[in-house]
C-alpha cells in the first residue's frame, strides 16, 4: 500500500518555538523524510507558516501531534500527494 508522500500545511504558531525547532521535531515524526518551513506572515503574537513535508508513508496523526505539542494549529491542508510516486502539478488554462 502506498501512503501519503507529500503534504502542504498552513499552520498558525506562536513566535516560540521558532521554525528551526519546529522543522527538527517534524523531521523525526513517523514516515517523514524531509521538512520545509517558511514563515509567510507575522503579527504581534503569532506566525503563519507554510510547512511542506515529504516521506514515503507520512503518518498524519504523528505530524498533527507534533504541531499541537508545539502550541500551533493547522489552519488547512493545502495539498496532498499519495501513491507510488510524486506527481507535480501542471499549469492548465484555468490557472491563468
Amino acid at each position: 500500500m502506498s501512503g501519503i508522500r507529500r503534504v502542504v500545511l498552513d499552520v498558525l504558531k506562536p513566535h516560540i518555538p521558532g521554525i528551526i525547532e519546529m522543522a527538527n521535531k517534524l523531521a523525526v515524526a513517523e514516515g517523514v523524510m524531509g521538512v520545509n518551513c517558511t514563515v509567510w506572515e507575522v503579527d504581534q503574537e503569532t506566525q503563519k507558516v507554510k510547512i511542506t513535508i515529504e516521506g514515503s508513508d507520512i503518518e498524519m496523526g504523528s505530524v498533527e501531534e507534533v504541531i499541537s505539542d508545539l502550541g500551533a494549529v493547522i489552519h488547512s491542508i493545502d495539498s496532498v500527494s499519495a501513491g507510488k510516486m510524486l506527481v507535480e502539478e501542471v499549469e492548465t488554462p484555468q490557472d491563468r
